[in-house]
């Protein structure tokens, strides 16, 4: 009663006591679990992340320039050959760890279930998190290394991908596997409030990519880095089949030019490709959305006839670990998004959202590398590091990655 009594006084003072209107209807493991919730909630934070949201957009007086990259494909052997060798030291001390950020559903496949779990090669059986177990398998072999890989959850898919690798005996993976979870943050209405699902449980929803350092500072899994002598961590989605998260010349080039952050970029398919591009902000290292970028900027080409703000980003990021432990406390910017969310009303009414009613704030990862003096960008080929699996059908789609899946691993055998 004295713990009820206090989260009362707090949902009062932030005006959100409604999140107990139905509180004596629920049975005592429900109650346990909602009271939980509440007191997981920062409330000043929310306060101020709903205010901002409110607040007049104030553009930023950003200076948008083009970034220097090096590409793959145009690089001497001796350069590949001496970036290749300090990278696979690195690999073969042991001193590489590679995350994954699974914290997704398949809903937009038509999936129920982790979307890692997502079986993208309905002829061989495999799924999303086979074919990227596979590529690590590989490198672990090639290296004569076992390199842990942490696998980051989500509250709603923890269990589920957990059980998945656990059913298949982690694909014979060699090396240490380790999940975390993702944070979250309450989904809140138009006017503030925070939402409540039909289960009378808060409404919860990812704090986005760039919640991933936080994520792994608080699980330990930073700290679990340092202690093995982990000196560089590649992070990246699940959902890219052709992910090379172990790559020599990658991190050789993020070590000879004493870059705490390094990013790979592919070439934009065209100056209207809906990407986010990779460029100079103020001079800074940073990410901007394909919306940012004015038409004019989108075409300018160079002499050779490329795309001067055609790096596109897809979400291949790598670390030295002194870099992630100088910036994981340090708050990154949230953006909000509005989207459709079913929700109980303050009456206690399901309402089914038929059109944008809630308030989603999230992080970006990308926003880390402005923080860094030196960045590194390699740019690679698509057709050998980017198979994405987004939607159902047409782009970005299992039918799309499975193509390039299958004529990567046919010329690469």
């Amino acid at each position: 009663m004295e713990r009820l009594e206090r989260i009362r006084k707090l949902l009062k003072a932030h005006g959100q006591e409604h999140l107990l209107m139905k509180y004596d209807e629920l049975d005592q493991e429900a109650q346990v679990r909602l009271l939980d919730a509440i007191e997981s909630i920062d409330f000043d934070l929310m306060d101020k992340l709903f205010q901002k949201s409110t607040e007049p957009v104030i553009e930023e007086q950003l200076i948008i320039g083009p970034i220097g990259h090096l590409d793959k494909e145009k690089m001497l052997k001796f350069e590949c050959k001496m970036y290749e060798e300090y990278g696979e030291a690195i690999i073969r001390k042991g001193k590489l760890a590679v995350v994954t950020m699974a914290g997704g559903q398949g809903t937009r496949l038509g999936f129920n279930g982790p979307k890692g779990a997502f079986v993208f090669d309905p002829e061989s059986g495999k799924s999303i998190f086979e074919a990227l177990t596979d590529t690590m398998k590989d490198a672990c072999k090639r290296y004569d290394v076992d390199i842990p890989w942490y696998i980051m959850t989500s509250k709603e898919n923890n269990e589920a991908t957990k059980d998945f690798f656990e059913q298949h005996h982690y694909f014979g993976y060699p090396g240490k596997i380790q999940f975390f979870i993702q944070g979250e943050l309450p989904m809140l209405s138009l006017d503030g409030k925070i939402l409540l699902d039909k289960d009378y449980q808060i409404k919860f929803a990812a704090n986005g990519h760039g919640g991933t350092l936080l994520s792994m500072e608080k699980s330990g899994v930073i700290k679990d880095m340092k202690a093995n002598g982990i000196g560089w961590v590649s992070i990246n989605g699940v959902d890219n089949v052709l992910v090379q998260p172990v790559d020599p010349l990658f991190i050789g080039l993020a070590v000879k030019r004493r870059s705490k952050g390094a990013i790979k970029s592919i070439a934009k398919a065209s100056p209207e490709e809906r990407v986010g591009v990779i460029c100079r902000k103020n001079g800074r290292v940073g990410v901007v959305e394909y919306t940012e970028i004015s038409n004019q900027m989108a075409n300018l080409r160079d002499k050779n006839g490329n795309l001067v703000y055609g790096d596109a980003y897809a979400l291949f990021n790598l670390f030295s670990i002194e870099g992630l432990d100088m910036i994981s406390n340090v708050p990154l910017p949230y953006h909000v998004a509005v989207k459709k969310a079913d929700y109980i009303d303050e009456n206690g009414n399901f309402i089914k959202a038929s059109k944008p009613n809630a308030k989603k704030f999230e992080q970006f990862i990308f926003d880390i590398f402005e923080l860094f003096s030196e960045v590194c960008v390699l740019r690679v080929r698509r057709e050998d590091e980017f198979a994405p699996i987004k939607n159902a059908t047409g782009e970005d789609s299992p039918e799309t990655a499975l193509e390039l899946y299958r004529k990567y691993m046919s010329k690469n055998k």
